[in-house]
């Protein structure tokens, strides 16, 4: 199972980059669209704030099982290992909380603005896929924690996780 997670987020992870590098694309070509023929992509603010966030949510597992956040160690530096540990697997459970709820406000969001047939103001995009398409990563991100923060607690080490 723990292989399987490590795949999904990878793949969350490489999707997050893919969908940060079309938003690239798309903020050259309008800046240069914008500056040569004063034709900017239409809505191309709207399309970049909803992929960069889509974007994020994507990389947030992997940068979670890989331990990329910033960690401040100033006062536990000189802590015994199993301290640190149990630290770390409480980070890990608030992380897990706080992913897992974004996950399910998300798509309680989703669902209530496809009712209300919520749309962007320029696209005329519904503004359900946004937060329907947020839902997994942090979703995945929680459920990443949480294993995290069982195995600090039951003394394992982190790296059967990584590989």
């Amino acid at each position: 199972m723990l292989r399987l997670l490590n795949r999904i987020a990878w793949g969350f992870a490489i999707l997050g980059g893919v969908v940060a590098l079309a938003l690239a694309v798309v903020v050259v070509v309008s800046i240069v669209g914008r500056a040569t023929v004063a034709r900017p992509i239409p809505g191309d603010v709207e399309l970049t704030q909803f992929g960069i966030a889509l974007a994020i949510s994507l990389s947030l597992p992997w940068c979670q099982l890989h331990g990329s956040n910033i960690v401040i160690d100033f006062f536990t530096q000189r802590l015994p290992r199993r301290g640190i540990a149990t630290l770390d697997a409480i980070g890990a459970l608030a992380l897990g909380a706080m992913a897992a709820l974004l996950s399910w406000r998300a798509a309680v969001g989703a669902f209530a603005s496809r009712q209300t047939f919520e749309a962007t103001m320029i696209l005329d995009l519904p503004m359900w896929w946004v937060y329907a398409s947020l839902a997994p990563g942090l979703a995945l991100t929680a459920l990443v924690a949480l294993v995290q923060a069982v195995l600090l607690l039951a003394g394992r080490d982190l790296e059967e996780l990584r590989t």
